[in-house]
């Protein structure tokens, strides 16, 4: 079993579901006592979200990478970053590191192409929403469309992850928010959604809708763990 690197923190509710969804999906494949091979980083999330707030996204690119660079010389064999907005700086990071980072959206793509789905429905933070860093990856790579809210719901999505989701925060009233926004997604022609913040998971799952819901979180876990106990070359993502 090789060893996955974590970059966590941001939030540190979704880097909890990484580590137990990781150690849950290595006792399944290899059962008895087995766990994940897991080595994690996990920064100060404030110092992150006013840098994103800022625009400073070169400082957070600064940190970033030098704690990814913590995790390879810890002896992680390649990286997660563990949320899908700092992707925006992937490169950067994969840039000053020696170990392959399995990029996120490369994941989820591989996934929706895997089901046959062409046009998406893309939820996450007003940066993955706006941004081509995401959207723009899965249709260059995938040639899937993503499609996103108006302006209006983009607002209602970002706050509830910032102000809720990301400080432990779950409430009914947003969870029927977020429904409705994925009902008008569906209205346009997505035959999926992407829960594209890993906090999403924590609010809204399979069993509140019939929409086929991609689950980035999970995802990611999923090709990390295909990776750690096979022989895939991890570029497949990508």
């Amino acid at each position: 079993m090789k060893t996955i690197g974590l970059l966590g923190g941001m939030s540190w509710e979704s880097t909890a579901s990484y580590y137990k969804a990781l150690n849950i999906g290595v006792k399944q494949a290899l059962g008895g006592l087995h766990s994940a091979k897991v080595s994690l980083i996990s920064v100060d999330f404030h110092d992150i979200a006013l840098l994103q707030q800022q625009g400073d996204w070169q400082s957070a690119s600064t940190i970033l990478s030098s704690e990814a660079q913590r995790v390879e010389a810890s002896g992680a064999e390649c990286l997660l970053i563990c949320t899908n907005t700092m992707h925006k700086i992937a490169e950067d990071i994969q840039a000053n590191i020696n170990i392959p980072l399995l990029h996120i959206a490369d994941a989820t793509g591989a996934k929706l192409k895997k089901d046959k789905i062409k046009k998406v429905g893309l939820l996450g933070t007003k940066f993955t929403m706006t941004e081509e860093f995401y959207k723009g990856r899965i249709k260059e790579k995938f040639n899937i469309h993503a499609i996103v809210p108006n302006d209006a719901n983009q607002t209602i999505v970002h706050n509830i992850i910032y102000d809720e989701l990301c400080q432990g925060v779950i409430k009914a009233e947003s969870k029927q928010a977020y429904l409705s926004i994925i009902e008008k997604l569906v209205e346009h022609g997505a035959e999926g959604i992407i829960l594209g913040c890993t906090e999403i998971g924590l609010l809204v799952q399979q069993t509140d809708t019939e929409a086929p819901l991609y689950d980035t979180t999970q995802i990611h876990v999923d090709a990390a763990i295909d990776w750690a106990l096979n022989t895939n070359d991890i570029t497949q993502f990508r």
